[in-house]
């Protein structure tokens, strides 16, 4: 915890002085652009791959940047996402898997999660990614497996009312990337739901 107390004090010592004016802005407006929904692990930082300032994106992490289609009833992701959409008017929605996801690795390689029902039952969220890896006959291959999560995941996105609604209106562009750790790089997928947003 000291380095934490550390970075704070540094944040406010050297950082927020240089960015005043912006974060005076964001105390009275938010207004984002894009809906960035990436994995939970600690190595993916979208605010630092993507270079943006604070405001810009509207950031969701789940493990396995997984989005459940939609169903009755509400969740903490559901949320994030109608809020981003209907009330915040995001004009682009970014899911972004990364290579060595341990979301992916443990699917992939068919681990035993007796131990963590909580996390097995989340990931039944990504029974349709397995289901196209298998199909392309990479089963068993963990960034066959990320890519076609990716794709999955935006299909889900695809069934919430918001998202449909302004995919339907042309208010909302949807995109599937992959981060890749070791290299920094970060590939589109092809995707019918929009343009590539420069990546």
């Amino acid at each position: 915890m000291p380095h934490l107390a550390e970075g704070i004090a540094r944040f406010q010592r050297e950082v927020f002085p240089a960015k005043a004016g912006l974060f005076a802005r964001l105390a009275t407006a938010h207004h984002p652009g894009t809906l960035f929904i990436g994995c939970s692990d600690a190595r993916v930082v979208p605010e630092l791959i993507t270079q943006t300032d604070p405001g810009e994106l509207f950031v969701v992490r789940t493990a396995g940047n997984l989005v459940p289609a939609h169903t009755p009833g509400t969740d903490g992701v559901t949320a994030a996402v109608e809020y981003a959409v209907a009330v915040l008017g995001v004009r682009d929605v970014i899911v972004c898997g990364h290579s060595a996801c341990g979301a992916m690795t443990a699917l992939a390689e068919g681990r035993d999660l007796t131990a963590a029902p909580a996390v097995a039952a989340w990931l039944r969220h990504a029974d349709a990614s397995l289901a196209r890896t298998a199909a392309t006959g990479r089963q068993g291959d963990v960034a066959a497996l990320v890519r076609e999560n990716v794709t999955a995941q935006l299909a889900n996105l695809a069934t919430h009312p918001s998202v449909a609604r302004a995919l339907a209106e042309g208010a909302v562009r949807l995109h599937g990337w992959v981060f890749d750790i070791a290299d920094g790089t970060v590939e589109e997928l092809a995707t019918a739901a929009g343009p590539a947003l420069a990546a």
